[in-house]
């Protein structure tokens, strides 16, 4: 006998997963807010009776979706762009992750964490959300100009920096440290990482073997993306590196292709899919008890992250020679913690560098994180607004004193 698959219970997911989004979607927010409202929503009701078997189910399907949401990171990423931009994108991350891993130390004596819960904060306060940061420059116009483009960039070294910061969680997490073994792991890693973009960057397209012929059978398609993200996934877990550095090289090499286009258009109905899953089942991790006992903890957590953050990105964008109005738009955008935090928090629990309870932290700040983006939209608006105003102010000031001024 085959055990009934609960379909009533799969509608009721898919339906409160589509009334969050839309309604997050209307409010001109990201609609993976919504999923995870969803996951809040769903979380009492998911986790008892017959429905604890379907957590399994749930966590498979959201590391996939982890996958997914590397491969597309990877196959949207612009090399060229990212080529022209790496000397100061790649130079403000490295501050962000030494300022932030300094300022968590810190923080750290007077909460007495462990030093896995301090690298693991410190790496995921590096990261930001490229999902809202992305919806937040459409929401204020500037996605395609100079502060979209700069902030973008960093996105792209936050995403690339991700790769370092689970290889070594994962070596920390392996009984001894061996810190020349993560060393080597790392370097090779980025290495590869680097002559990858460098030879991307300079090709004009990549060709790959019957690429073209499969491409022109969308059902085809889809299958042989699905296969190259999980195959080059499955090879980096089997060579001891992380399985998500595969799928973002899987994306990397496919969004460089001449079938970039028909790849995205076959795979874009699974990604939706798996991300709604991926950030469903991070609603479904949010303890509510945890968060109203530990409230102060993490309210003061929160508020270091979100005003520490904001000022130091700001203040490492302006020492890059960038001006305040554009270091403080864009360090407003980058404000939040990113949905990489999970995917490194759910990492350093399964290798035993968090605790249960130190897990319930990380997890808790990062979606009180994402839940008080809107907040920081509505000041990066205002900025903007602000910053037009001044200079319609200055340009009808100067209209007006050249027409005031004495003609000979």
């Amino acid at each position: 006998m085959h055990a009934a698959i609960p379909l009533t219970e799969i509608a009721s997911i898919v339906l409160c997963a589509l009334i969050c989004g839309l309604i997050f979607t209307r409010l001109r927010q990201p609609a993976v807010l919504g999923y995870v409202l969803a996951g809040v929503v769903l979380g009492p009701y998911l986790l008892q009776g017959d429905l604890v078997g379907m957590q399994p189910i749930i966590k498979g399907l959201a590391e996939l979706g982890v996958f997914m949401l590397l491969f597309l990171l990877g196959v949207d990423m612009n090399l060229r762009f990212f080529r022209e931009t790496w000397l100061v994108t790649i130079g403000c991350v490295l501050f962000q992750v030494i300022l932030s891993l300094s300022t968590v130390y810190f923080i750290s004596v007077f909460f007495n964490w462990s030093f896995g819960l301090v690298f693991v904060l410190g790496c995921i306060v590096t990261l930001s959300s490229t999902a809202v940061a992305i919806k937040m420059l459409e929401s204020i116009g500037e996605l395609k100009t100079d502060k979209g483009h700069l902030t973008i960039g960093i996105l792209i070294a936050q995403d690339l920096a991700f790769v370092p910061m689970i290889l070594i969680i994962q070596g920390m997490g392996e009984g001894q440290i061996d810190y020349g073994m993560i060393g080597a792991k790392v370097l090779g890693a980025i290495g590869f990482l680097v002559l990858l973009i460098w030879t991307l960057s300079r090709a004009k397209r990549v060709h790959i073997p019957y690429l073209s012929q499969i491409s022109r059978q969308g059902e085809l398609t889809s299958l042989l993306a699905l296969a190259f993200c999980f195959g080059l996934a499955a090879l980096t877990g089997a060579l001891g590196l992380s399985e998500a550095y595969g799928a973002f090289l899987a994306g990397l090499i496919l969004g460089n292709t001449a079938e970039r286009h028909e790849v995205i258009k076959a795979t874009h109905p699974i990604q939706s899919l798996l991300l709604m899953v991926f950030f469903l089942s991070i609603g479904l991790l949010i303890d509510l008890t945890y968060i109203w006992e530990n409230i102060y903890k993490v309210g003061a957590i929160l508020l270091i992250v979100a005003f520490g953050k904001t000022a130091l990105n700001a203040t490492i964008l302006h020492l890059f020679k960038q001006p305040w109005s554009v270091a403080f738009i864009s360090s407003l955008v980058l404000a939040q913690i990113g949905e990489f935090a999970f995917v490194l928090g759910d990492k350093a629990t399964e290798v035993g560098l968090l605790n249960s309870q130190e897990y319930k932290l990380v997890i808790s700040v990062t979606v009180m994180s994402l839940v008080f983006s809107p907040f920081w939209m509505s000041i990066a608006k205002g900025c903007q607004i602000a910053e037009e105003g001044v200079l319609q102010n200055f340009s009808f000031r100067r209209w007006a004193l050249s027409w005031t001024k004495p003609k000979n």
